[in-house]
């Protein structure tokens, strides 16, 4: 049978911006201790937004971990006394200039590794609420859902998980 591991020791190793990473050391169930690195990661949010005409928003900018633009969905991390919907609206209309009628979908983790739980989020009736921030290094870009099912397929965006949860949740797959 399955079980939790025992937590023996907790200790922040780097901690840089946003980004802390934690060495955990566990009692593993046959009682040797391993230790894992764990990225701590704050509550985020990620949209699945749709214009009237059901085009895809997507944000496309420069990722230094893949060290590649990537298209993207917009989203960010949820700020303390934020919910979940009010940082989707917050973060796609400072990322993309649109704001739209919101819903919760779902929540799922991040990877094995983070503590990161993702909030996934629609917006549907999208439209153009703002023009970007100058400062804002983000390309906005409309697309077709039978491009965005092409885009989520070839793996190279970030946030596919999210992509697919939320064409599930509008009946869109």
């Amino acid at each position: 049978m399955i079980e939790k591991w025992k937590v023996l020791n907790r200790e922040e190793v780097f901690r840089k911006y946003s980004l802390c990473i934690e060495r955990v050391d566990f009692l593993m169930p046959d009682g040797r201790k391993s230790d894992f690195y764990i990225k701590k990661d704050q509550p985020a949010v990620a949209i699945v937004a749709l214009t009237s005409e059901n085009k895809i928003i997507l944000t496309k900018q420069y990722r230094p971990g893949p060290d590649k633009i990537c298209l993207e969905l917009p989203g960010g991390n949820i700020e303390d006394k934020q919910t979940p919907l009010e940082a989707a609206k917050a973060e796609l209309i400072q990322e993309t200039g649109f704001t739209g009628d919101f819903e919760f979908v779902t929540q799922c983790l991040d990877d094995a590794y983070s503590t990161m739980n993702r909030t996934v989020c629609i917006a549907k009736n999208c439209y153009k609420a703002q023009d970007l921030d100058q400062n804002e290094y983000i390309e906005v870009e409309l697309v077709s859902i039978g491009e965005f099912r092409q885009i989520l397929r070839s793996g190279q965006m970030t946030d596919v998980e999210v992509g697919y949860l939320g064409l599930d949740y509008l009946g869109l797959l």
